[in-house]
């Protein structure tokens, strides 16, 4: 008989870990992984200042989006807040986080759902009626404002942000 480590992982599991890309960070609005790690102390000043409080510490301690906790307005309350300078107007003004849809939707799956078009103030989100009873999610990007309000009434969590390939090359983190 072999001996079995201490360490106790399904197979499912380790594939599911083995295969999975790590999401990428959301930021609040105004910064980016570059300005957060030369300017940000850590202080708690924008997470403390967000009306919505969806910004919470990620890595490092780092702010973050959290949309299961709610929506961004883009107030800026946070970008005022700061007082290391971690927040731009700039970078603000190029938010360029858009929503997707994974295979987790349950209109995907031939549920009834529509939570997140509903949401969807901007109206970025609509659904086309598919074989089998099915309905697709289809996105307007140039509607999208990345805002998370889909993601936060999504009952399945099947919406997830990606940026821009401008935006990437500013937030390599």
């Amino acid at each position: 008989m072999s001996e079995r480590s201490d360490i106790s992982v399904s197979r499912r599991t380790f594939l599911k870990l083995s295969t999975r890309a790590e999401p990428e960070p959301v930021r609040p609005p105004g910064t980016n992984a570059a300005l957060l790690s030369e300017y940000c102390k850590n202080c708690g000043a924008c997470t403390e200042a967000c009306p919505e409080q969806i910004i919470i510490p990620g890595a490092g301690r780092f702010p973050v989006l959290d949309f299961t906790r709610g929506a961004c307005t883009f107030c800026g309350a946070c970008l005022d807040a700061c007082p290391s300078g971690a927040f731009s107007e700039d970078i603000r003004a190029e938010w360029s986080w858009k929503v997707e849809v994974t295979d987790a939707c349950l209109s995907l799956q031939g549920v009834s759902c529509r939570a997140c078009e509903d949401a969807c103030e901007p109206g970025a989100i609509r659904f086309r009626l598919a074989i089998g009873g099915k309905s697709e999610p289809l996105i307007d990007p140039h509607q999208c404002t990345g805002c998370g309000a889909c993601a936060y009434h999504c009952p399945a969590a099947a919406v997830t942000f990606k940026t821009t390939e401008r935006n990437k090359k500013e937030d390599p983190a």
